[in-house]
Order: C-alpha cells, then structure tokens, then sequence
C-alpha cells in the first residue's frame, strides 16, 4: 500500500497489515517457528533448514527484519537471527485483540 494511503487507517490496521505481509509466505513461516524452537541465536543452520537458495533465505530474512520481528547480530563473518522478543509480543496482542473481537461469530449470510 503507498504511503499516501496508509493515513486512511488507524495506527492498528497499519501494524496488522504489516505484520501480515511478513507472515505471508510460508518460508517465512518456517524461519519463524525454526527461531521459535531453537530460542538462540541461529546463524547459518536455516539454509540447510529450510532447503532453499541462500541468496532466497537472506530474502526472506530480510523482509522479518524490516517487520521488526527477528533482530541479526553480527558475529564475525556471519549474522546470527534471532526473535525480537518485543516487537514478537506486540503483534501476538494485535493478532489476539484482532481475532478476539469476532470470537462469538456463529453463523454467515
């Protein structure tokens, strides 16, 4: 969405939005729930974790860090990733308060 547009939304639909769009492809997911499991650190165990290219892997890295939900630190000739604890707890709050107010939906049309 351009940036001109994004005004027309509260502050919530913006952060829900772009949380989606890094959850929305399944390497991602994966790297995610990799993270999540080890709970360290990881530096170049997920191109073998995830049987993609590297140059796809760092792609896909790139795009959790911009969202704010894996952090890298720098250890000699490598990034090491890991789950940004805050910005992981605040989505799982947007997420919860987002589907928790549809919890009593029962029926459609």
């Amino acid at each position: 969405m351009g940036a001109t547009k994004s005004d027309l939304f509260t502050q919530q639909q913006n952060e829900l939005a772009n949380m989606a769009k890094a959850l929305a492809h399944p390497a991602r997911i994966a790297i995610l729930q990799y993270l999540v499991k080890k709970n360290a650190c990881v530096c170049g165990d997920l191109v073998e974790e995830l049987g993609l290219a590297q140059a796809t892997t760092s792609q896909h890295l790139k795009e959790l860090k911009i969202a704010g939900l894996i952090q890298g630190t720098i250890e000699g000739a490598s990034v090491c990733y890991c789950i940004n604890p805050k910005v992981w707890n605040r989505y799982g709050k947007l997420l919860g308060a987002f589907f928790s107010e549809a919890a009593d939906i029962t029926s459609c049309c």
